[in-house]
């Protein structure tokens, strides 16, 4: 099967709740019926405020009660909380809030992972000829440093792992090997370093095993690849939807103590059910 069809089959037996606090978009509102008619989960509308919210803002943040009941009073926050006291097991957001707004409702409601310091996002990229690969980070971190790096390429493997069944990570750059330099190349040469993925690479190299054997790196069968900065990422995976008819289902958000989905504003109905699927195989 597919990771896509892994996905919703596993979403399907485990019934799992999703908070969709943006049920005023039509497309949202159809996804959620898709969702619920096909078993996939069980879509869950925002609840009236409670000071369970409001107490788990302030545990979470150590925010004063004024300014947590402030928050809950908007719906990505409610959200948040809804699934920090476990009345939703993930969220979903994203067609009609910016990137931004999500990122600070699941950052103070739901909080990041223990050990996480670099929360990153990652799309599953379905291509028409059966081919699905990761890309990352194409929606959070605009200029990641070395370190940084890292800690994405290594959330990205660990989804991939999660996702794909098995993770080969190639760190991307304008060079292979020591054949080029500069502040970009040095720190993806660094990031892999760090993290003994494969790196830095060219795109034709990371996934042409000929290519890959002519410049000496790799094997040519990446199927997680991170990018050196948001700019390449984000182009990157736009060109692939426009030129190769790819589906990108995301950004998911790693690094997070609970599952959240951050949709593109573009989204679909049918994205917006398979993008909550592979959202909900993070669980």
């Amino acid at each position: 099967m597919s990771a896509l069809e892994t996905a919703i089959a596993g979403a399907k037996a485990r019934k799992s709740r999703v908070v969709m606090p943006e049920m005023e978009d039509d497309r949202i509102a159809q996804a959620a019926e898709h969702l619920r008619a096909d078993g996939i989960c069980v879509p869950v509308a925002l609840g009236d405020n409670t000071e369970a919210y409001v107490s788990a803002l302030m545990a979470a943040r150590g925010v004063k009660e004024a300014v947590a009941r402030r928050m809950v009073a908007r719906p990505l926050y409610r959200a948040a909380a809804m699934v920090a006291v476990g009345e939703a097991d993930a969220m979903v957001a994203g067609a009609v809030a910016s990137t931004k707004k999500v990122i600070e409702a699941a950052s103070i409601g739901i909080g990041l992972d223990d050990g996480v310091t670099v929360p990153s996002s990652f799309f599953l990229m379905r291509f028409p000829s059966g081919r699905e690969v990761i890309f990352a980070d194409c929606g959070l971190n605009v200029d990641p440093d070395a370190e940084a790096l890292a800690a994405i390429a290594q959330a990205s493997e660990r989804s991939g792992r999660t996702l794909l069944g098995t993770a080969r990570v190639a760190l991307l750059s304008f060079s292979t090997g020591a054949s080029g330099s500069g502040a970009s190349v040095d720190k993806v040469r660094a990031a892999a370093e760090i993290t003994g993925f494969v790196g830095p690479v060219q795109g034709d190299a990371a996934l042409n095993p000929t290519v890959a054997e002519k410049k000496g790196l790799g094997a040519g069968d990446a199927n997680v690849l991170v990018f050196p900065s948001l700019d390449a990422g984000n182009i990157a995976y736009k060109l692939a939807q426009e030129l190769a008819g790819a589906q990108a289902l995301g950004p998911i958000l790693q690094g997070f103590r609970k599952p959240v989905c951050d949709l593109s504003r573009g989204a679909t109905v049918q994205d917006i059910v398979d993008a909550t699927a592979v959202t909900l195989a993070l669980a």
